[in-house]
């Protein structure tokens, strides 16, 4: 930092707006505690140092960046004369850290009025007590309210969830209710069946043909083709013809479930070959009840692993047991959270899933980025669902250099201009009052840029918005927790706050 010190005119200070209705004295004691100095372009202050100065510019322009990662970002550039930045809030003494929370410098020779923390502190609780108070509860307001309202996000997403699992869940659940009904009571109609069989006039090798018949029709259920609906219709039509030209009764309420099971009229010609010609139609019913239970044993396996399934993503997103910060697949943990809000997406929009499988684990918070994934998912579905309900939402990955994108995009309306740059403001929302807080955003911008030291960024038009993350694809130093530090920071305050 190149500094030349210069000499304070009060009557140059009270012209920039922040002193302007600064009596005589007041301004003399800011230019005996305080002083302008003179700065080469080059680098003021830098983020993370010590906050011991308060600066005013009286001229010249001035760059204010904050560090994302290993990278320097400009978020403000300005020569409005009269901006301030620096110990802004040394008024808060220890109760906060008293760092820079960004980097200035500037690019062309530039004059400040320089005053120190600790003179700024003192002046500001002197000559405006009222206004010291009001801001401090301000402050912690702020913090307080962010912090309770981030929390009532998470309730309100949890409970959104929990809504759409309950949902997931009930019908694999009910599904094995009713197949286990069912089962019990073909079960019930085999043992009737076996019993009848075994009074009637079975020879002992007959009997054992039919077990064998038995099992081989059981397995032939479990590699049963999948046939198109025209495939199974003319099938179905087959069987029947056959059962009622080999004196099966009602033919046509046993045929769909043979096809169901892989079963064709060559397969009935060969339990026909094994079975004699007056026990063919008990044969068949009994095989009727073993492919009846088969499929509804499928059923129930089906259900059950669905709902395994449902638990092992609940878990997965919620991240039960697991590490705070580790190597994740990002692709797992958006499958978890696509299969949490399911039931939210709903049937009329259709999901697209363009993932490149390639793309290695990356150093994250895996709790904390499925919480990113709800609220742009959710944003996105409310935005295709205000439009009229249909929609598609795209989940992509691919690799971007030395990062890992994964972007969002949905058909909605879009996001107009006018309020792009306000997106990602705390308590900023669009929604209908009561169905939204306004800090999905803002927690989500914390959660990728503090936390993982990524980048979050928009682009939209109408019918095509596009929700971009860029996650670094080696460790990093872990973030503070979200929350913990402050949002997109603000262009250099033009006026006191």
């Amino acid at each position: 930092m190149s500094a030349q010190g210069m000499p304070c005119n009060p009557q140059e200070i009270a012209s920039l707006f922040l002193f302007e209705k600064l009596t005589p004295e007041q301004l003399g004691r800011l230019c005996t505690e305080g002083r302008v100095e003179r700065f080469d372009p080059g680098p003021v202050y830098t983020e993370g140092d010590p906050a011991t100065c308060f600066y005013v510019m009286i001229e010249g322009t001035v760059v204010l960046s904050r560090r994302v990662g290993g990278d320097d970002v400009e978020v403000s550039r300005t020569s409005q004369r009269g901006v301030y930045a620096g110990a802004m809030q040394a008024y808060l003494g220890d109760q906060v850290p008293q760092t820079y929370t960004n980097s200035m410098r500037v690019t062309e020779p530039t004059r400040f009025f320089v005053l120190p923390a600790q003179s700024f502190a003192d002046v500001m609780r002197e000559w405006f007590p009222m206004a010291a108070h009001l801001l401090e509860g301000l402050f912690f307001g702020a913090k307080n309210t962010q912090r309770a309202i981030g929390q009532r996000e998470r309730l309100l997403a949890l409970g959104s969830l929990s809504a759409g699992l309950t949902h997931e869940l009930n019908n694999p659940a009910a599904a094995a209710v009713r197949a286990t009904a069912a089962l019990r009571e073909r079960v019930g109609k085999m043992r009737h069946k076996l019993a009848h069989i075994a009074q009637g006039p079975y020879s002992r090798e007959a009997l054992a043909d039919l077990i064998e018949i038995q099992e081989r029709t059981a397995e032939r259920v479990a590699k049963a083709p999948v046939l198109s609906p025209m495939e199974a219709a003319d099938r179905e039509d087959e069987l029947t013809d056959w059962l009622d030209d080999h004196g099966f009764p009602e033919g046509w309420r046993v045929a769909p479930t043979f096809v169901q099971a892989g079963l064709d009229t060559d397969w009935l010609d060969q339990v026909a070959a094994r079975v004699a010609e007056d026990i063919l139609p008990g044969a068949i019913g009994w095989l009727n009840y073993t492919v009846e239970t088969e499929l509804l044993m499928d059923e129930i396996e089906d259900s059950t692993t669905r709902i395994s399934h449902l638990v092992d993503a609940a878990k997965q997103y919620a991240q039960l047991d697991r590490a705070p910060h580790r190597d994740v697949d990002v692709h797992e943990l958006l499958d978890s959270t696509l299969l949490m809000l399911s039931g939210k997406i709903g049937p009329h929009i259709r999901v697209v899933k363009d993932y490149d499988r390639t793309l290695p684990a990356v150093p994250a918070y895996p709790a904390e980025l499925n919480q990113v994934w709800t609220n742009l998912i959710d944003n996105a579905v409310f935005a295709m669902t205000s439009a009229g309900g249909d929609g598609a939402l795209t989940v992509r990955t691919a690799r971007e250099d030395d990062r890992l994108l994964v972007e969002f995009r949905d058909t909605g309306p879009g996001i107009p201009e006018d309020i792009r740059s306000r997106i990602f403001d705390p308590f900023f929302t669009t929604k209908p009052v009561g169905e939204g807080t306004g800090l999905g955003l803002d927690i989500s911008w914390r959660i990728i840029v503090n936390k993982h030291h990524g980048t979050l960024q928009v682009e939209s038009a109408p019918g095509d918005t596009r929700f971009q993350i860029l996650l670094p694809l080696t460790a990093t130093d872990p973030g503070p927790e979200p929350g913990s530090e402050p949002g997109p920071d603000p262009e250099p305050s033009e006026e006191p706050t």
